[in-house]
């Protein structure tokens, strides 16, 4: 008698895509998906997973473990410190994946771009800038 194990990758198909098997027999096509978090600047990390279709990024961020190594996520992503997102966009967390998609978890800004791009023109000085340097001898300024 066979033992009753729990469905895994059980062959690979011509593609090279993973089939995992239910319980009921039924073979379903494995998506490759990757999950990025930055915890600090500098430092970013990855996880590759092999979900089936129709899953969701919660479920992505689940079987990741990126929530069981940085466990204060689930607390931030209820207060919306957090932010979800798929290839730079925006999602909810019941947002169904897509084959090769990235699913990654946003910090918030610490300055506002607008802010800081303003405070590096200041420093920089206006004569010396962009289209406010002067080109040429005796020429306005801009041209």
């Amino acid at each position: 008698m066979a033992s009753a194990a729990r469905p895994s990758i059980s062959a690979l198909r011509g593609d090279g895509l993973p089939r995992f098997a239910r319980s009921d027999g039924v073979f379903f096509l494995a998506m490759k998906i990757t999950v990025t978090y930055a915890p600090a600047q500098r430092s970013a990390q990855e996880w590759l997973l092999a979900l089936p279709e129709g899953s969701t990024v919660q479920q992505a961020l689940k079987h990741s473990g990126v929530q069981a190594i940085f466990s204060d996520i689930p607390e931030l992503l209820a207060r919306g410190d957090l932010c979800l997102g798929i290839w730079g966009r925006a999602c909810s967390a019941e947002q169904v994946l897509a084959d090769q998609d990235r699913v990654e978890i946003y910090r918030p800004l610490r300055v506002d771009p607008k802010v800081a791009r303003r405070e590096r023109f200041r420093g920089q000085g206006v004569k010396r800038a962009g289209l406010f340097a002067k080109k040429r001898e005796g020429g306005k300024a801009g041209y």
